[in-house]
């Protein structure tokens, strides 16, 4: 779990979590020395739904099982993490413990904007100790029990902390001017604080792939020719432009298999981590690779930044409202004196957190629309039909591969496995099949 503090990061800004999420996470069993195996032709007979059926069938039923159970146990902790949350928020208010840490912030010294640095480093540092029982229970146990981690607890608990110094950090640098403006606009603060926000969001895109990522994984140039060859083969095909391909060291922290064209204005970076180099063969990271460029052709991440940029007016908008109405009854009670006063943040946090709750349908089918265009994409310019099924099929690992409908709508914010198998089996019919 995310602590509220670092959750708040996540649905206030959507730091690194809406718009850089330009992973999928690909791949195969066999290894990358394999040669790289040609599409098979689908068949004039080639029957779509079997093709279908056949690689879902792939797995065992333990394996389905064991897939369905983590998926879906994140359902409840979905509603588990936002009820806790705003526990805390309640906790921090009904005990005037947020009033007190304003208190201590203004005793330090005298100048408002390091009083809002000092307010957020100790609501930060609370709101991760409040919630650690369950943050620890997410990322650590839980994990280690469905297999997917590789960390032991220190190397867990080194890089929480890392992220909590991230937090700390661009928390201020939102926060400072975001307190400033309310406190000097204040019949127009809400407008002037979605402006620095939509900033703060596209200074995180630029500077994440160079000084965020690193802190947490080690990137290197990837040096095999035979798989960093067909890549950016394929990157200037489609006008990209990248002279490298790096690889990070995700395998230290995770089994999971991942890649990503992430950045933006110049900071654009064509990534693979070792679990797919590893694990993969050669069509399936040509497929993997091919839906990442399709997000960058496609410009989703700016897309991305104006919607977001939407969802962060309407959020700053309801805000207001909310506060306004909230305050006037139980401020005095709260020892908050206004929406300006440093101690408001929980009850500003708490409501933020119910509308994206709330929302959580409409941001999902937002992302999941451009990854299905992604898919679509990657499968046109790599035209590896059985890599990318082989891709969707490793997923399995931890998605649910067969959601309802209803399920899809709801928590999915990429395709399902059997969308994207069938999407990649309906291309192969309409393509390969045509081939002389």
């Amino acid at each position: 779990m995310e602590t509220q503090a670092l959750g708040f990061l996540r649905t206030l800004f959507f730091l690194l979590g809406w718009l850089l999420l330009l992973q999928f996470g690909p791949a195969a069993s066999a290894q990358t020395n394999v040669p790289a195996a040609a599409a098979t032709p689908a068949p004039s007979s080639f029957n779509v739904e079997a093709a279908t059926r056949a690689y879902l069938d792939r797995l065992t039923p333990a394996e389905k099982q064991r897939s369905d159970s983590y998926f879906e146990g994140g359902y409840w902790l979905q509603l588990w993490d936002f009820l806790y949350g705003l526990g805390i928020a309640v906790l921090l208010l009904s005990t005037r413990l947020s009033a007190r840490m304003r208190d201590l912030a203004q005793w330090i010294t005298r100048f408002k904007f390091i009083h809002t640095a000092a307010y957020w480093v100790q609501y930060l540092l609370v709101t991760a100790l409040l919630a650690f029982p369950l943050t620890i229970y997410e990322g650590f146990f839980r994990e280690h029990h469905y297999g997917m981690s590789n960390q032991n607890f220190a190397g867990w608990f080194g890089d929480f902390s890392k992220g909590l110094l991230v937090g700390a950090i661009m928390g201020s640098i939102a926060l400072v001017p975001v307190f400033a403006l309310v406190r000097r606009r204040a019949g127009r603060w809400h407008i002037y604080a979605s402006l620095v926000l939509i900033v703060f969001l596209a200074f995180s895109i630029l500077i994440s792939p160079v000084f965020i990522a690193p802190l947490f994984n080690k990137y290197t140039p990837l040096t095999d020719a035979k798989v960093r060859d067909p890549i950016l083969s394929l990157a200037r095909a489609n006008g990209i432009p990248a002279t490298e391909v790096f690889q990070m060291d995700a395998s230290r922290q995770t089994k999971r298999i991942s890649a990503n064209v992430s950045g933006a204005f110049g900071t654009t970076r064509v990534t693979l981590n070792d679990n797919l180099l590893n694990r993969s063969t050669p069509a399936a990271i040509q497929a993997v690779m091919g839906h990442e460029m399709g997000h960058y052709v496609m410009n989703h991440v700016y897309k991305m930044l104006l919607f977001l940029s939407i969802v962060v007016v309407v959020l700053m908008c309801v805000l207001r409202w909310g506060l306004e109405r909230l305050l006037a009854r139980f401020g005095a009670r709260w020892g908050i004196a206004g929406h300006g006063d440093l101690a408001v943040l929980p009850l500003a946090v708490a409501l933020i957190s119910a509308c994206m709750f709330v929302a959580t349908p409409l941001m999902n089918t937002m992302v999941r629309v451009q990854e299905q265009e992604a898919d679509v994409f990657g499968l046109n310019a790599a035209r590896q039909p059985d890599g990318f099924a082989e891709a969707a099929l490793q997923l399995s690992e931890y998605r649910k591969m067969e959601p309802s409908p209803f399920e899809e709508f709801i928590f999915y914010d990429h395709p399902s496995g059997a969308t994207r198998i069938r999407t990649s089996m309906r291309w192969k019919a309409e393509n390969l099949s045509s081939r002389p």
